[in-house]
């Protein structure tokens, strides 16, 4: 019952989605805690992280496109955040913002899972928030053989010098043993972007693992067609979970255990 105690949690992105809602409210209602959570987009990024703040807001899940555009409104960022440059998640501790990337926990926990090979050949296509976790991810795992494309240029360049990694402009003729996709490509909602692959089919087919960091919906176009391939995939549905357990947390102070979570999950999953 929701009531003047109860606290809210929300999320904010440029395509919002069912997920997050569902999982977190999932939890809320099993544990007995008195949260509600709810999915907000907005045109002003200030005015809506200052609104956390004035409004008392818990906590505040960031996506595409603000991971970055948020920053410069907030108290605090957590020194990995402020390493990776992006932050996904902001708690509210009596007006007091401070941020997380908890996206950068998820595709650690994911490289360890599927026990992925520093020595491997590794492109990802991405420059924006999600692609400075995902490159600082794998690069504080040990991986030196490592591109990065992006179709702009100068953001593409800049995070590929930032860890030491080389730019390509183009994939045309690129070949490795893994291919992220950290861009809104195959992502539901994105128009034309929605139903194309994130890379050619020929670098699909020569390629171990095909990594999709695009959460709605699980099977993008990359990790649908990789699979049909025999490849590994890992989907953006298991990022997804692994980051969000992280600021239900965060938010809460409790740490659910793993049999809820793979129920939340599923429930989500099935309602979004």
């Amino acid at each position: 019952m929701i009531d003047k105690d109860t606290q809210l949690c929300i999320s904010l992105s440029g395509r919002p989605s069912n997920f997050g809602t569902r999982f977190h409210n999932y939890m809320y209602e099993k544990l007995g805690l008195n949260f509600v959570y709810k999915a907000f987009t907005t045109n002003d990024i200030e005015h809506a992280v200052k609104g956390v703040r004035a409004l008392g807001i818990r906590g505040c899940a960031v996506s595409m496109p603000f991971k970055e555009s948020c920053m410069p409104f907030l108290d605090k960022i957590s020194p990995s955040a402020k390493a990776i440059e992006s932050v996904n998640t902001i708690v509210n501790t009596d007006g007091y913002l401070k941020a997380y990337n908890t996206d950068y926990i998820a595709i650690s926990k994911l490289i360890a899972k599927y026990q992925l090979k520093p020595t491997a050949c590794v492109i990802i296509q991405g420059s924006g928030g999600m692609a400075k976790a995902v490159v600082a991810a794998f690069k504080n795992a040990g991986f030196d053989n490592l591109k990065i494309y992006a179709r702009n240029a100068v953001t593409g360049g800049y995070l590929a010098k930032l860890y030491g990694y080389q730019y390509i402009d183009s994939l045309y003729g690129q070949n490795a043993d893994i291919l992220v996709n950290a861009t809104p490509i195959g992502m539901k909602g994105g128009g034309k972007e929605e139903s194309i692959l994130s890379f050619p089919e020929a670098m699909i087919d020569q390629a171990s693992v095909a990594f999709d960091v695009v959460a709605m919906p699980a099977e993008t176009p990359l990790i649908k067609y990789a699979r049909q391939q025999g490849k590994t995939v890992i989907s953006g549905a298991e990022v997804a979970v692994l980051q969000a357990v992280e600021q239900f947390e965060l938010y809460t102070g409790q740490r659910p255990g793993d049999e809820l979570i793979a129920e939340a999950a599923s429930f989500a999953r099935a309602n979004s």
